[in-house]
């Protein structure tokens, strides 16, 4: 794909596959359109399919997901047992691509996560298996950040 349309239908093409393990990596976070109905409800049927179904995400900054995506915050309270959104540490913060990884079978890469040119690949099990590994790496050099509940005294 060679942009924005051709990306969203990725997106969507990839969130249709079956799966059960979603992991997503996306520094730029606006590009995903995780608060749009559309979107939010693609996610949600992911995860409502199984019970062994999850989505892992890691985020630069937290701010947009807390703030700008009320849709995607409720469906982290509604499925905390099956998502989680971490943040990268600052040693890692420089990593400008994005990508989602479902399984080790399919993925979505943009090398460059403020263009929209990349690639989908399914049934790929040698560059998802790869991409699922880059993003453990991502993941062990992240830390927990958003919560769907609000602690207070």
């Amino acid at each position: 794909f060679d942009s924005e349309a051709l990306f969203q239908q990725s997106v969507d093409r990839l969130l249709a596959a079956p799966g059960r393990e979603l992991r997503i990596f996306d520094p730029d976070r606006g590009s995903l359109r995780l608060n749009d109905a559309d979107r939010a409800e693609r996610l949600k049927a992911f995860l409502a399919a199984s019970r062994t179904r999850c989505i892992y995400m890691v985020v630069h900054d937290t701010e947009h997901v807390t703030r700008q995506c009320p849709r995607l915050m409720s469906l982290l309270a509604r499925y905390a047992h099956a998502m989680q959104i971490q943040r990268t540490h600052e040693e890692i913060r420089s990593i400008q691509d994005s990508f989602l990884v479902l399984d080790q079978r399919h993925y979505l890469r943009r090398p460059v996560a403020q263009l929209f040119r990349g690639a989908l690949g399914l049934h790929d099990d040698t560059e998802a298996l790869a991409m699922r590994g880059r993003f453990q790496e991502i993941w062990s050099a992240s830390y927990p950040a958003v919560s769907s509940t609000t602690l207070g005294l």
